[in-house]
């Protein structure tokens, strides 16, 4: 069956639907680097077959498009003309290319020889023709480099903020720092593994990003597998229930570099910890780097394994303190910079003074672009105020304590015994300080459902689900329930 080329709409067309499913898949950088100046110019089809001709304005566009992002454009032209798509990359601009073709086919009419290589001649000397010097300058290899390893850092699940250039230092985790920074430059041989650990927002999974992000600089075809302790967990549950454990072991045992964030989630899951142990073996074996983050050290995690604590404990244990003043103000600023907030010092050091981690700044920053962006506010101090006290209105600040202490602690309040209030027992009192518990440990202590649910008879996230919703109900309508929970807050806002 002959070809047939598409008219030039239909194919203006396919090209605009593409773009705008490519827009939203891909980071703003690289869509407008490596997207816009590469156009579709040309379809033809045979049967179920099709052929796009894209043309690049440079061999380095055209080269880089199809190597890294050849099978993610093939799918998505795929989806948007229904037909099986074979890509041809062309190099040079698509009017002159045109025209070329109009004069070629004039010429081969007329038999005018000279004007066809006149017209070969226009084309080579034309200025918008590739330049070797253009293709393979410094600034275009460095530019190139950072948007492949942006992409690949999206495949992974890395944030491509996460860098080393906006992680503000000070003496509570300059070590930190320091040992991220070196790990990212020689991985498998500067302290392995890494373990960093401290409290929320302190900054342990931007230097974890950052670590990954800069071993993508500088060795791009390094495989680097980056998960959370729960994702961990729920892909080995998977494995196990479909009968795919050999494509969960290939897939981590084969990495060059291991990012595990939150690994105490996975204490206390024997078949979880096994086959982290026969993982963790099988990387550090062929040096392979390990990174892991936890919110506490390795003795104090609860139910971990002491084959595995004593391989945590092997490598290089660094406590990321929270932030100081200073520090939290060079990091609201930092930010502020990168959303493009005109915040002065004055007012950095206001909103520092009042929130304390990494984290929660984020989130102040959001709440003041909105305003100022969606509902038209001025930046002054007066709006930081009305933000700050709206803020902490809104979030409690997480109770220092344990889910064993909340057991404690709510058995006591309800005169019942621990084992009673982890048990199975239905009876209506029991049963509302399991719940009251439960609601606790998850509001205030903001643990996951499964790691709460361990702790209760091994019961299961969705029964910690309900006991949540029930009791965030109960506080709402029922005064006697409002006021034991806030007696219960009050016992444990008085450990350390």
């Amino acid at each position: 069956m002959p070809s047939q080329d598409w008219s030039s709409d239909k194919v203006k067309e396919v090209w605009q639907t593409a773009c705008a499913q490519l827009e939203l898949e891909l980071s703003h950088g690289v869509y407008n680097t490596w997207i816009l100046p590469n156009p579709l110019t040309q379809i033809s089809s045979s049967g179920k077959k099709a052929i796009a001709t894209i043309i690049s304005p440079t061999g380095f566009h055209s080269t880089n498009l199809k190597n890294k992002l050849g099978v993610h454009l093939k799918k998505v032209l795929e989806g948007v003309i229904d037909k099986s798509v074979e890509i041809h990359y062309q190099v040079g601009d698509p009017s002159l290319r045109q025209k070329k073709k109009r004069s070629q086919a004039e010429a081969a009419s007329s038999n005018l020889a000279p004007a066809l290589k006149n017209n070969f001649s226009h084309s080579k000397n034309s200025p918008q023709s590739p330049r070797v010097e253009d293709l393979f300058s410094e600034a275009s290899v460095e530019s190139g480099k950072r948007n492949q390893a942006q992409v690949r850092a999206r495949n992974i699940g890395l944030r491509h903020d996460y860098i080393f250039e906006t992680f503000a230092v000070s003496s509570s985790n300059e070590m930190a720092h320091a040992a991220a920074t070196a790990v990212s430059q020689n991985p498998g041989e500067a302290y392995n593994p890494l373990f960093l650990y401290g409290g929320v927002g302190v900054g342990k999974t931007h230097l974890m990003h950052a670590i990954g992000l800069n071993i993508l600089l500088n060795q791009p075809a390094a495989k680097i597998v980056y998960s959370t302790g729960e994702e961990f967990t729920n892909q080995i549950i998977n494995a196990i229930q479909t009968k795919k454990t050999i494509n969960f072991k290939n897939r981590y045992r084969t990495a060059d570099v291991l990012l595990l964030d939150d690994v105490q989630f996975i204490a206390g899951k024997n078949s979880v910890q096994e086959e982290f142990f026969h993982t963790f073996n099988a990387l550090t074996k062929n040096r392979k780097q390990i990174v892991l983050t936890s919110d506490r050290p390795p003795h104090e995690i609860l139910l971990l394994e002491n084959r595995l604590r004593s391989r945590l404990e092997a490598g290089l244990m660094i406590d990321i303190q929270q932030p100081s003043f200073e520090l939290r103000t060079a990091i609201l600023l930092i930010k502020a910079k990168s959303s493009n907030i005109p915040i002065s010092i004055e007012m950095a050091k206001m909103i520092a003074a009042r929130v304390d981690s990494a984290r929660k700044i984020g989130g102040i920053l959001n709440s003041i672009k909105s305003a100022i962006e969606l509902k038209g506010k001025e930046l002054a101090p007066e709006l930081i105020e009305q933000i700050l006290i709206t803020e902490a209105d809104q979030k409690r600040p997480k109770l220092n304590a344990k889910i064993q202490d909340v057991i404690k602690t709510v058995s006591d309040h309800y005169r019942l015994k621990q084992q009673a209030v982890k048990g199975q027992s239905r009876k209506k009192k029991i049963a509302l300080a399991r719940h009251v518990a439960m609601y606790i440990c998850k509001e205030d202590l903001r643990e996951p459902y499964a790691e709460i649910g361990h702790w209760f008879s091994n019961r299961d996230h969705s029964t910690v689900l309900h006991a949540y919703h029930k009791i965030q109900e109960m506080v709402l309508n029922d005064d006697s329930v409002q006021q034991e929970v806030s007696a219960i807050r009050m016992s444990l806002s008085g450990m350390r």
